[in-house]
């Protein structure tokens, strides 16, 4: 298999922003709720759209629990966020190579853009596929089939690397190849109860797999 376009989701995968978004979560549940949630609870939020989450915690204050949460987010965004090890030396590598590779999110645009500034890695990124991009979020195929094509790729020949059950299903709905990334922040069993075609122990692992 020649692996020619990759697409990236971005938290929990490039930059490691799992305990901005518990912090946030936290916060707002316990402003609107009046609840302590642990971290335990608040892990199953990871990963879908923010709007599904909420409409599940509390459906009649949708719009209030969401403001709250990115208002939280943003203020808190820069004094959390970093990038796990091995990440940009690999992303710039495969950059250097020529490889086209785009972001495939659940944020907003903007929001990811921030965090790939705030790391160093937009400059290896000039395609960000965000939820306010799609008409469907992941797990539709249609975020990563957005981000193969601004590639000008193929599925035969393009990859999605997540963290999250809807990484691998859209890839999977998509007809691309999968790969999990080992440190998702729901353990390394729950990413392989996904069958994806590989799992990263390292983002280095990933050199291996493409160029190999």
């Amino acid at each position: 298999m020649t692996i020619k376009t990759l697409l990236f989701d971005l938290d929990g995968t490039l930059i490691d922003s799992n305990d901005l978004i518990v912090e946030s979560f936290r916060y707002t549940l316990k402003k609107h709720t009046d609840r302590d949630y642990s971290r335990d609870e608040i892990l199953p939020f990871i990963g879908p759209p923010l709007r599904d989450t909420m409409e599940k915690i509390d459906p009649n204050q949708v719009d209030e629990l969401m403001t709250t949460y990115r208002e939280h987010n943003l203020s808190n965004h820069d004094a959390y966020i970093k990038m796990y090890d091995g990440v940009y030396e690999a992303i710039r590598e495969l950059h250097e190579d020529g490889y086209p590779m785009a972001i495939v999110t659940t944020k907003i645009q903007s929001s990811a853009q921030k965090g790939l500034e705030l790391t160093g890695l937009d400059e290896f990124f000039d395609v960000i596929i965000g939820l306010d991009n799609v008409e469907e979020a992941k797990p539709s195929a249609d975020p990563v089939l957005r981000g193969m094509r601004a590639l000008n790729g193929e599925a035969a020949s393009t990859i999605m690397i997540g963290d999250n059950s809807h990484d691998i299903e859209a890839g999977q709905n998509a007809g691309v190849k999968t790969a999990a990334v080992g440190w998702a922040a729901k353990g390394h069993d729950y990413v392989q109860s996904f069958n994806p075609d590989y799992i990263l122990d390292d983002m280095s692992d990933l050199l291996d797999i493409v160029k190999g």
